[in-house]
């Protein structure tokens, strides 16, 4: 439980952060994570169907939830006044949730026709999916999180049912609360709303042990909506606790992280190969992933821009090839970003929330932006050099699919 009073404004947010993601499924059972994001909206014993979106916003509030393969969150803000709304809205699932026949079929529906729209009948709606399907050999972050078709038609009530007891607990979950209130006064209501719902016996841990990849991984998407090429090109790298994942994040800015990086400047601007050209790096609590993508002008092959991506990768692992300019603007902006995290209540307890959950360090908050602070140049070519190698490289290359003769 973390508990932030701040009186700036006569509002409160809270956020429930439950250690379970789609890392936690098995093989066969994938999409579970997420399907429960649903239905923790249908209901539970004092609650009835749709209330709760209509509770919070009659009283001026906004809500949400969300999944990953390492957590899932829900979060509102609602005015400070509000307090016990939040908090027993928040207890009352936890404590009852309605999984019935009628609310778990309907959900099941929805998040299949989520897959359908998002994955499967989107352009490109694949390609990161298939990309970590071949980059990683541990099924925890080998599978998506929207679950397979095949598994959310497998899926039974009693699956869903026992999913929840191990995993919605009050023993697997932080709670985070910030905003205009007494934490005397808030922990008591805590108690009184929370101290009655049982423990459970704490769920295994996930293994999340990757094995060292040899050898670069080449795979090929026949896309029939896409209309350009696109090149994926991931490597594996730390998770994001471990000391080299800063200098990893500052290096993908550099890279492609927006209209001044390195990326964009060569592939889109001056030598007009590519439509759009990023790189990011993604924190996990497990094996992170450090991904350069990019959709090329028609015309242009992908190979030629595979080519210039992992040319300018080479540039940037030779010394001092990096500029002060691009040093100082990655941490220019990381204040930004931190100062914008900083800047809202409901912010403040979405991520140390998950940084709780993640890492049991909710202050890791007040530390990101003088982590990134602290990156040298030295730093970037080093890292660069140890993960972004030929042997950790995975390659997706997604292409227009030919129409078949008539």
């Amino acid at each position: 439980m973390v508990l932030v009073e701040d009186h700036a404004a006569p509002v409160v947010s809270i956020c429930l952060t439950y250690d379970v993601g789609s890392r936690n499924e098995k093989a066969g059972r994938t999409g579970f994570a997420h399907l429960f994001e649903h239905m923790m909206f249908q209901g539970s014993e004092n609650i009835g169907k749709g209330e709760h979106f209509a509770l919070v916003g009659n009283n001026g509030g906004t809500m949400n939830g969300s999944t990953n393969a390492d957590r899932t969150n829900y979060y509102q803000t609602l005015p400070a006044n509000q307090l016990d709304l939040a908090l027993f809205l928040e207890a009352d699932r936890m404590r009852s949730l309605a999984i019935t026949p009628a609310n778990f079929e309907n959900q099941r529906r929805t998040v299949k026709e989520e897959r359908q729209q998002n994955y499967d009948n989107r352009a490109y709606g694949r390609s990161q999916e298939l990309l970590h399907e071949t980059m990683y050999d541990n099924f925890a972050y080998k599978h998506s999180t929207i679950g397979s078709m095949a598994d959310l038609d497998a899926a039974t009530l009693e699956d869903a049912r026992k999913f929840f007891t191990v995993y919605y607990a009050p023993n697997n979950a932080v709670l985070t609360l910030v905003g205009d209130f007494s934490s005397a006064v808030a922990m008591e209501k805590i108690k009184q709303l929370f101290g009655g719902i049982a423990a459970q016996k704490t769920p295994p841990e996930p293994d999340m042990a990757e094995p060292e990849q040899k050898e670069e991984r080449r795979q090929m998407l026949d896309d029939r909506l896409a209309r350009l090429t696109r090149v994926d090109i991931g490597f594996k790298v730390p998770a994001g606790n471990h000391p080299d994942f800063i200098a990893l994040q500052a290096l993908a800015s550099i890279l492609g992280g927006g209209r001044s990086s390195r990326l964009h400047r060569v592939l889109v601007d001056e030598k007009q190969v590519a439509l759009a050209a990023s790189a990011f790096a993604y924190e996990r609590r497990g094996p992170g992933t450090f991904q350069f993508f990019a959709t090329a002008r028609p015309g242009h092959e992908a190979a030629e821009v595979e080519k210039m991506i992992l040319d300018e990768l080479a540039e940037v692992q030779r010394p001092k090839a990096i500029e002060d300019w691009e040093l100082e603007k990655v941490k220019f902006a990381s204040k930004r970003a931190a100062a914008e995290q900083l800047r809202s209540s409901l912010g403040r307890a979405v991520s140390m929330g998950q940084y709780a959950v993640y890492y049991g360090d909710p202050g890791l908050i007040n530390r990101r932006a003088e982590q990134f602070a602290k990156v040298t140049r030295e730093d970037l070519v080093r890292v660069a050099k140890k993960y972004l190698t030929a042997e950790n490289r995975t390659v997706l290359v997604t292409r227009p699919a030919r129409k078949a003769a008539q």
